[in-house]
């Protein structure tokens, strides 16, 4: 090749490998060395502050449409992927160089991703930032606590909007995006680890329902600092799950801990909406871990609370806990399982050990809460 000439297409594929290669053999070492206890003081909080200010910054620009750019955006990269490669195929030109793009698209954007946000997995525990004494719990404190979330939702759910039938009103998604994006504004005035982007939470429109029949309801799509539910989520649950994954924007890596930030973020909102959806996702999770426990307790709290003088209230909250039920069996099945799978291990690789069940310990934090 000539002095000065531009490098040859095989010499670019040869680059594109390589950095493909190299971005993401970094993940995994950046993962490992930010797992070792002894060098986690040295990296946080200067790395959450790092994180949040770049979700921020990404958030800017990619808060200038309601919808979810990265849902369009990867709809749009696997058209284009797969129509290059059939052209590629039928005009019997090299795969290599397609492969060596596409490789250097996945592995860029998960280095931007592990490397820009994902390392949160491994920040000081939420419940040291907020002083709380975590720990385990006995029975008699989760039948309480059952009790008395229970209760709290049952004090709301007849202000929220419903139907004649006391089925929960279908609400305007943007509007509740927008109060949910900034529904941390509030806490950050007293907790720093509460500050950051205020932007609305995004719409799935194109992979919100595959995401549901996966066994989902949102995702955080770090690589556009995108906090993205399905316009499908049940009633109950939306507010909610939008503030959960609104605190993945913020850092708050850790499921346990982003569903206890929801449920702060929740029941600290003047909007009955985000109010009862904490609470009554609150209930949710100890009534769950109580039916485990015992079985016949739980049902025991329940027909107490329908007993008492707030039973109006706890029948509808009943009664949205059964709707919500009967609207995710719609969407279970065996892409459920390898949604499933799929999650349990991308968390167990960022030292999340319980996987999926780390979602429903966040009564510890919940029963925490209470004592103070």
């Amino acid at each position: 090749m000539p002095e000065g000439s531009p490098p040859t297409r095989d010499v670019m594929t040869g680059i594109r490998l390589a950095t493909a290669v190299a971005l993401a053999a970094a993940c995994p070492l950046l993962a490992l060395l930010f797992s070792q206890p002894d060098l986690q003081a040295v990296f946080f909080p200067g790395y959450r502050r790092f994180s949040r200010a770049l979700m921020s910054a990404l958030a800017d620009v990619t808060s200038v449409v309601p919808f979810a750019v990265w849902d369009w955006l990867l709809a749009g990269l696997a058209v284009a992927a797969i129509a290059t490669l059939a052209r590629r195929i039928r005009r019997h030109q090299r795969v290599l160089p397609w492969f060596s793009v596409v490789a250097l698209i996945v592995a860029a954007t998960a280095f931007l991703g592990t490397a820009g946000w994902a390392l949160n997995h491994y920040a000081p525990r939420l419940s040291q930032d907020l002083g709380l004494e975590v720990g385990q719990h006995s029975e008699d404190q989760l039948a309480s606590a059952t009790s008395h979330y229970l209760d709290q939702a049952a004090s709301r759910a007849a202000l929220v909007p419903r139907e004649e039938d006391g089925t929960l009103s279908q609400q305007d998604f943007y509007e509740l995006a927008r109060i949910a994006g900034a529904s941390y504004a509030p806490l950050a005035q007293r907790c720093e680890t509460f500050s950051g982007s205020t932007a609305p939470v995004k719409s799935l429109l194109l992979l919100g329902e595959p995401l549901l029949f996966s066994g989902h309801t949102g995702i955080f799509w770090a690589a556009t600092a995108e906090p993205g539910v399905p316009p499908n989520t049940a009633t109950a649950e939306l507010p909610f799950t939008m503030c959960h994954e609104a605190a993945h924007r913020l850092g708050i890596a850790s499921e346990e801990e982003a569903n206890f930030s929801a449920f702060l973020a929740c029941s600290a909102s003047d909007d009955v909406r985000l109010s009862y959806s904490g609470y009554y996702s609150a209930f949710n999770y100890c009534a769950n871990a109580l039916f485990a426990e015992d079985p016949e307790r739980a049902r025991q709290v329940i027909l107490e609370a329908l007993a008492g003088e707030n039973g109006t209230g706890v029948a509808l909250v009943m009664q949205d806990r059964s709707a919500t039920r009967a609207h995710y069996q719609a969407y279970e099945g065996p892409f459920e399982d390898v949604g499933t799978t799929v999650n349990d291990a991308y968390l167990k690789s960022f030292g999340e050990r319980a996987g999926v069940r780390s979602y429903g310990l966040v009564v510890d934090y919940l029963l925490a809460w209470l004592d103070e």
